[in-house]
């Protein structure tokens, strides 16, 4: 009697469970989002470039062509083995080598292969014409996170960092996925104009990464070392959605990619704001902070590109360490510059070269002072413009007072 309450218990705990499961799962529908992945989709996502829609177009022609091989194929066999079956007296023929039959299969085959190859071939050389850009633009993936550098063309001289926006790693963390971006969201769109051809430039600064957006029918591998090229050309406006397509560590699913595609007019409205924004934000490595002033910006930086591993309370996880309480955080000033620019472990702690000087010198400052890391050191930016050369301070870095002393002796 026991042992049957207890089963009914159990398979009344597996049926709660599943309802809760289906519950959850209709409390999280979605829609279909434009230029992204669409609900219940098999297939390629609709094509907004020519080489997409020649990529569905042989995807469809060579499927048709080996189902007909298939379906003949095994056709004949199977009616073979069924009309010519023992229990109907069937008797085995037989016979030698037909050069006719030998000749046949020879000839048939390389026929259909060649036909195949030929559009595909096609395809794939058009794929890696990347002269005659109107734009280029370097992509570098990152751990986990893209930096975008207009390279040519109109936009020349922008460069930023596209990142996973906060609202959504909030909402992952929360476990309460949300809207139809889920995980799509980033802080900065790579913006393009449409009908003009954009050569994309990859590599990566740690790890292998990849680029793909699928309605450009792009993925190109990013790889450390390498410079590797694809191409694209939007043949209307709008939002579309790819992802990193390389396992790249434990934030692989968090490093997606969003091209947004605007008019001529807008694409060069765009570009005048960015660069307004640029002279605006452009940071004098020589310039003396306060100690106020670097907390500040440095719990920004480290919000925004530290705080995915070490999290935001500092304490680190598994293999991450923890900045809190750490050695190299509170010992000597330079050992720590040597880590945000150098990286450690083959790149599980990757290097942070890409932001600007003062970017730099703001998250070491917060490291250095935050939680319980009271050291009252202080780094200015012009620190690390030496460091880069390779001149790391040979002291403990300056205290705060003597950082508060400079800025009123600078003002």
């Amino acid at each position: 009697m026991k042992s049957t309450l207890i089963g009914r218990a159990a398979a009344l705990r597996h049926v709660g469970v599943g309802l809760a499961g289906w519950a959850a799962s209709a409390a999280w529908a979605v829609n279909d989002l434009p230029g992204g992945p669409a609900v219940n989709q098999l297939g390629f996502a609709p094509p907004v470039t020519r080489i997409a829609e020649e990529q569905h177009w042989l995807l469809w022609m060579l499927l048709i062509i080996c189902t007909v091989i298939f379906v003949a194929v095994f056709g004949v066999m199977f009616y073979s083995i069924w009309k010519h079956r023992k229990s109907l007296g069937a008797k085995p023929a037989s016979f030698h080598e037909s050069v006719t039959v030998e000749i046949a299969w020879t000839v048939v085959p390389f026929v259909i292969v060649i036909l195949m190859a030929l559009p595909a071939t096609k395809v794939l050389v058009a794929q890696k014409d990347t002269t005659n850009a109107d734009l280029t633009i370097k992509a570098t993936g990152y751990q986990w996170k893209w930096g975008y550098d207009y390279l040519n063309g109109e936009g020349e001289g922008i460069g930023f960092l596209s990142t996973l926006d906060a609202s959504q790693r909030a909402l992952s963390s929360a476990g309460t996925p949300e809207g139809d971006n889920y995980l799509l969201k980033v802080d900065h769109p790579l913006v393009v104009p449409v009908g003009k051809k954009v050569r994309i430039i990859t590599t990566a600064n740690d790890v292998i990464h990849s680029w793909m957006v699928p309605a450009f029918g792009v993925k190109q591998d990013a790889i450390p070392g390498f410079v590797r090229d694809t191409w694209f050309k939007a043949e209307q406006t709008g939002d579309f959605y790819g992802q990193c397509a390389e396992l790249c560590g434990k934030e692989h699913a968090y490093m997606p990619i969003h091209v947004k595609v605007l008019s001529q007019a807008d694409y060069s409205a765009w570009v005048a704001d960015e660069k307004k924004k640029m002279a605006a934000a452009a940071d004098d490595p020589n310039k003396v902070w306060t100690m106020a002033d670097l907390m500040a910006r440095g719990e920004k930086v480290y919000a925004a590109n530290c705080a995915a591993c070490h999290q935001a309370n500092g304490k680190g996880g598994g293999a991450i360490k923890a900045l809190d309480g750490s050695p190299i955080v509170q010992g000597p000033v330079a050992e720590q510059m040597h880590v945000v620019l150098e990286g450690r472990n083959n790149g599980a702690m990757p290097s942070w070269k890409q932001l600007s000087d003062t970017e730099l010198a703001a998250v070491v400052t917060f490291t250095k002072n935050h939680w319980s890391n009271k050291t009252g050191q202080l780094v200015q930016p012009s620190e690390f413009k030496a460091a880069r050369e390779g001149k790391f301070p040979a002291g403990e870095g300056k205290s705060a007072a003597a950082g508060q002393a400079a800025t009123g002796a600078a003002s």
